[in-house]
Order: structure tokens, then sequence, then C-alpha cells
């Protein structure tokens, strides 16, 4: 039997509600993944930066893939 809509959701055994809880905490982890690694390397100096291969510029980039996988 096919349920649409909220049947749906509860069909799982979870509401609308605690679908989205769940998507702003994994949100909330992956800012703090982003965080976390942006701060750890703008703090390197540009020495260590040079000599894991990462120009200053790059540190956002870099920091975006460790917590999103872009």
């Amino acid at each position: 039997v096919f349920h649409s809509g909220a049947g749906a959701a509860q069909d799982t055994g979870r509401t609308y509600f605690q679908q989205q809880f769940d998507r702003m905490r994994k949100a909330y982890a992956k800012r703090k993944v982003f965080r976390t690694s942006y701060n750890e390397l703008a703090r390197l100096s540009d020495r260590a930066l040079k000599d894991l291969g990462i120009p200053r510029s790059g540190i956002k980039a870099r920091a975006m893939e460790a917590a999103y996988g872009n």
C-alpha cells in the first residue's frame, strides 16, 4: 500500500518535525566540522600551509570540502 504526505512520514516512524530536527542537527554538525577545519587551518603559519600544499586563499575551500564533501 502506498501512502503519501504525513501518512508516509508516520509509516517510517518519524514525524515531519522529527525529520526536520534531524536535518537541522546534521546541518549543525557539518557546520561545526567546517568551523573547526577552517579555524585549525587559519591558525597555521604560511610555511606549514605551504608544506601541506594549501595556499592561504584555499583554506575556505578545504574546510568546505572537509565538511560538505564538495
